[in-house]
């Protein structure tokens, strides 16, 4: 069921939530459905694995596990764990770093480019279809305010 399916039925009532706490539903509701529809998109890789993928990409030097998990927004733990998958699918490399061996660096593999370049037709055309209709105003008004969440979000982690 689409999220608009959801609210326009009399299943659910949204009568009296806060806009901000229907947002958060919203978001957690959005992510659910995007990664069920990229994941079967993928077949080899989940989405959370193609994420870490996309943010390995966008790293200027190899990153540590470290900062793949700064980055991804997620637990040393569990981008870790995403990590070992994606070695035994040969999709990444571990390996220790040259100046401190407690560090291990993650680089792509050439199979996981030859994948990357395989699939993106596919992808461009997933990410035209889900942004069809959005404008850049509204893509950059909606980027700020989650921006903007998270740094308060932070505020209330530092707080504690």
């Amino acid at each position: 069921m689409k999220i608009k399916e959801v609210m326009n039925s009399d299943k659910v009532d949204f009568t009296g939530i806060r806009s901000s706490y229907f947002l958060l539903g919203l978001l957690s509701a959005f992510e659910n459905r995007f990664q069920a529809v990229a994941d079967s998109a993928m077949k080899e890789i989940s989405w959370k694995q193609f994420f870490a993928i996309i943010c390995i990409k966008m790293c200027k030097e190899k990153p540590t596990v470290k900062e793949l998990a700064e980055i991804m927004g997620s637990s040393h733990q569990n981008v870790k764990q995403i990590l070992l998958k994606l070695e035994k699918k040969g999709f990444v490399s571990i390996s220790l770093d040259e100046n401190d061996k407690r560090k291990q660096r993650i680089e792509l593999t050439e199979y996981c480019r030859e994948f990357s370049e395989k699939n993106d037709e596919m992808t461009m055309r997933i990410m035209t279809k889900m942004f069809e209709g959005v404008s850049e105003e509204q893509l950059q008004i909606t980027i700020q305010t989650i921006i903007q969440i998270e740094d308060n979000l932070k505020e209330i982690r530092d707080y504690e």
